[in-house]
Formats: structure tokens, sequence, C-alpha cells
């Protein structure tokens, strides 16, 4: 079975992770990590690293498809949030004036818009 992972910005060159790669290319995966293992090559605890998840990966992959063969998994009715309780479940209220009065308002007022005056503190100086 062939699995695949990737392993970004690993530190060093990829030259210098292509060296210890092509030590393990086509070895059987208990002898790859055996090799891994006693490699002393800065770039070797990465390669090994995304080695291992790869084969976590075909064992998932291997272990998923027999439980799973065509039952799609069932809606969440729910959100988590919801099932939590407390505010997040609450759901939030619009906060919408009525039309009616927000007219109403308008016309009681004059048409200028008043415009406020900023206040000036005056500082006493102690001299």
């Amino acid at each position: 079975m062939e699995a695949t992972a990737s392993a970004k910005y690993l530190r060093g060159s990829a030259q210098k992770a292509r060296l210890v790669v092509d030590l393990i290319r086509g070895k059987d995966v208990n002898q790859a990590l055996a090799i891994l293992r006693y490699t002393k090559k800065r770039a070797a605890g990465g390669v090994e690293k995304c080695m291992r998840s790869a084969i976590a990966n075909a064992n998932e992959a291997g272990d998923g498809a027999g439980k799973s063969a065509g039952v799609k998994p069932a809606k969440l009715a729910e959100s988590k949030s919801r099932k939590r309780g407390g505010a997040a479940a609450a759901p939030r209220a619009k906060r919408t004036a009525p039309k009616a009065e927000a007219k109403t308002k308008k016309s009681e007022t004059s048409d200028k818009p008043v415009a406020k005056k900023a206040s000036k503190k005056k500082v006493k100086s102690e001299d």
C-alpha cells in the first residue's frame, strides 16, 4: 500500500534532505526507519518524522475504508455551540427601529442638522 506525506519548511537545503531520502528510497519500512534513526545527518530527523506521518496516513486509510463502506456520516442536527448552551446558543435578536417611529422623530425636529459645539476647557497656569 502506498501513502503520501509531505514535510514543508524543514531546516536545511533540499539537496541535503535529498541525500537522506536517497538512502531509504525503495527500502522496506522497518529497514528505512532503522536507517533514518542511525544516520548522522541533520535532515534525517525531519525525514523520519515525515515517514512516520505517511505510515499513520496509510494505517488510517486502510482502517477507515472498511468501516464506512458506502455509508455517509449523519449530519449534525445542531451546531456545537448550541449544544453547549449559554450565550452562544441563544439566538440574536434583530435590532431594527420601527419605520413609523423613525419618520415621526424626523418630522418633529427641524430639517437642519444640529451642530454640537466643542467645549473648551481653560487651564489655569500656576506661575
